[in-house]
């Protein structure tokens, strides 16, 4: 046992040391889960824990929306799950680029840089709707909906009565894609048709329909799709 313990001790030292010398950037997945769980007497089980929570869930990309109480029913000290959900909420918090009321959206990039921190990485698919006045500034941003892209899960009702409410002269729909590439599908192309013709007759103009990966986006304006 004090072999075993020596041994760790020795292994954490070596992390640590990696950390000093060249940044988190050089450390693996799991060394970092147990630098931010282990407290020097319980590092070998934040080892394990750390590569159990990896494996469960395929990766840090299927960890990170994870809820305390998923991260606990699989084990996770409850002090550790709430510190893991909260460091990566931080992170999240860090990427975000957000769009104020009032500021004007100039491309699918400036949408991209808004919502890929908290879509980028989801589960599942979110349908949101930016409405925009004359000068393509943002009014009010809505939630269409959660769950596979469909034309019953988006109907053009849930985008444009919020925008005939408010005024909008612009819509502009974006939605992610959780395998992370945001290449169009047959769904989102006929969605985004019906879109376009229920804002021609209410006069008011889908603008875009942006799609969120992992890694980049895909805009329906700037490819000439729209």
């Amino acid at each position: 046992m004090e072999r075993e313990y020596r041994r760790e001790t020795r292994r954490r030292a070596g992390v640590v040391k990696r950390l000093n010398a060249s940044g988190a950037e050089g450390l693996k997945d799991e060394e970092l889960l147990a630098l931010l769980w282990g407290d020097g007497s319980e590092s070998d089980r934040a080892s394990r824990t750390a590569r159990d929570c990896l494996e469960e869930w395929n990766g840090l990309r299927g960890l990170c929306h994870r809820s305390s109480a998923e991260l606990e029913a699989a084990g996770v000290p409850a002090g550790w799950s709430r510190r893991l959900v909260a460091a990566l909420a931080l992170g999240r918090r860090a990427l975000l680029k957000p769009l104020a009321v009032g500021r004007s959206i100039r491309s699918g990039g400036d949408v991209y840089s808004h919502l890929r921190a908290r879509l980028g990485a989801a589960d599942q698919e979110v349908f949101s709707a930016l409405l925009l006045d004359a000068r393509c500034r943002i009014v009010r941003e809505i939630e269409i909906s959660r769950g596979s892209l469909t034309g019953s899960l988006v109907h053009p009702r849930e985008v444009f009565g919020p925008a005939v409410r408010q005024g909008a002269c612009y819509v502009l729909v974006a939605h992610n894609h959780p395998s992370g590439d945001p290449t169009p599908s047959l769904e989102d192309v006929e969605v985004t048709r019906r879109l376009r013709r229920a804002g021609d007759l209410l006069g008011i103009g889908l603008l875009d329909h942006v799609i969120v990966g992992e890694q980049t986006y895909f805009s329906f304006l700037e490819s000439g799709r729209l």
